[in-house]
């Protein structure tokens, strides 16, 4: 197996201090927002073999296993980071592989160059995505029910807020959802943003429920995302919980520590909450209008310790084993790709020891025991 050297992502909506605290180093003073584990092009794990995409270009099926290649071609279809939100990040939603292909395809047609800003699909790839808090972590995730988020709409007094409020009552949910999101983000700037600005004010007079829209407006002062915000869930996760975001489902991380898992994509149609292009008309192409329960996930035990987070699909499997002191070894040898990341205590896995934020990747065959007192992420795939 391979220790993993990865590349920290410089994020303005990073955190100063999580990973530098998980890590045991000084924080450099700078944002630090997602360290990178995997094959992705953007930022490949570095191995004394070389990048993990070196290592898996030179021999695909020793890397990966024949079924992996065969099921999901020649590279690592899985991207594992370590995420640290210090400020709200954009307001976004994932397409399906469906229409990631049909939207790459159209945008390569057109020749619009994959680096433009204006670019929504940079792959032909879907992005599901999985967030397991390794502290108190919040986000929005999913509509919360029109008379809900009309409720919380009308709380906060503001005049220009009436239509929202009238259009979330009379409509069926997804009509309403549909139409009260359009008018938010069609809406005329000046005269949206005065009514954040508002919004703002009374949300940060009222508290509560209201705190949280309060901080979004302070980091995004007059965005029309902070009102699209309170359509959405609050989601308040504890260590060990996890949240499953599937494709269409529009969610915003605010603030904590996580480890994540997704989809080894780019494509991401931003609805607010930042300075980068909202293409509206394709943005509500994908959205999913429909109110959900966020479902928060909470690892299901297996007879030899390991825990699984359960998702829908197959280009990654996120687990963790919580060893603890005094325990035995466990044999974590599999048919395909894994990661090992441990967020707690000391991992010793096959000859590497591992303390928080240190990682191995383990090709598809390769014995991996691991052992010692602390937590210890697996990620890998299923074929």
């Amino acid at each position: 197996m391979d220790r993993l050297d990865n590349t920290i992502r410089p994020y303005a909506w990073g955190s100063t201090t999580a990973i530098p605290e998980l890590l045991g180093v000084a924080p450099s003073g700078e944002p630090q927002a997602e360290m990178w584990m995997g094959a992705h092009p953007g930022a490949p794990s570095r191995t004394a073999r070389g990048t993990l995409v070196e290592a898996i270009e030179a021999d695909p099926e020793g890397e990966l296993g024949a079924a992996a290649v065969a099921k999901f071609g020649p590279r690592l279809p899985f991207l594992l980071k370590i995420l640290a939100a210090g400020a709200p990040l954009s307001l976004q939603v994932h397409p399906n592989l469906a229409q990631a292909k049909e939207g790459y395809e159209d945008e390569e047609r057109r020749g619009i160059p994959v680096d433009a800003g204006h670019r929504n699909y940079k792959d032909a790839n879907h992005k599901p995505e999985l967030i397991c808090a390794l502290t108190e972590f919040d986000g929005l995730c999913g509509f919360r029910d029109p008379n809900q988020a009309a409720a919380l709409l009308a709380g906060l007094g503001v005049d220009s807020l009436k239509p929202y409020v009238d259009l979330l009552h009379a409509h069926p949910e997804d009509a309403a959802l549909r139409e009260v999101l359009t008018a938010v983000l069609s809406a005329d700037p000046e005269e949206m943003a005065r009514t954040v600005t508002e919004a703002a004010a009374a949300c940060a007079r009222l508290g509560g429920e209201y705190a949280p829209y309060a901080d979004i407006a302070h980091h995004y002062p007059g965005d029309p995302g902070v009102i699209a915000a309170m359509l959405l869930n609050f989601v308040r996760l504890q260590p060990g919980e996890a949240l499953f975001l599937g494709a269409g489902i529009p969610h915003a991380y605010l603030n904590g520590l996580g480890v994540e898992i997704m989809a080894n994509s780019d494509n991401v149609l931003r609805c607010g909450l930042t300075p980068k292009h909202v293409d509206v008309p394709e943005l509500l192409r994908i959205v999913r209008f429909e109110a959900a329960d966020p479902g928060v996930l909470r690892p299901e035990a297996s007879p030899d310790g390991e825990e699984v987070y359960e998702t829908p699909i197959d280009e990654f499997r996120l687990s963790r084993y919580v060893l603890p002191e005094g325990g035995t070894a466990h044999d974590l040898t599999r048919a395909t790709p894994q990661i090992l990341l441990c967020t707690a205590g000391v991992i010793r896995a096959g000859e590497h020891e591992l303390s928080p934020g240190q990682s191995v990747f383990v090709p598809a065959g390769e014995r991996a025991e691991v052992s010692g007192t602390g937590t210890v992420f697996r990620a890998t795939v299923i074929v």
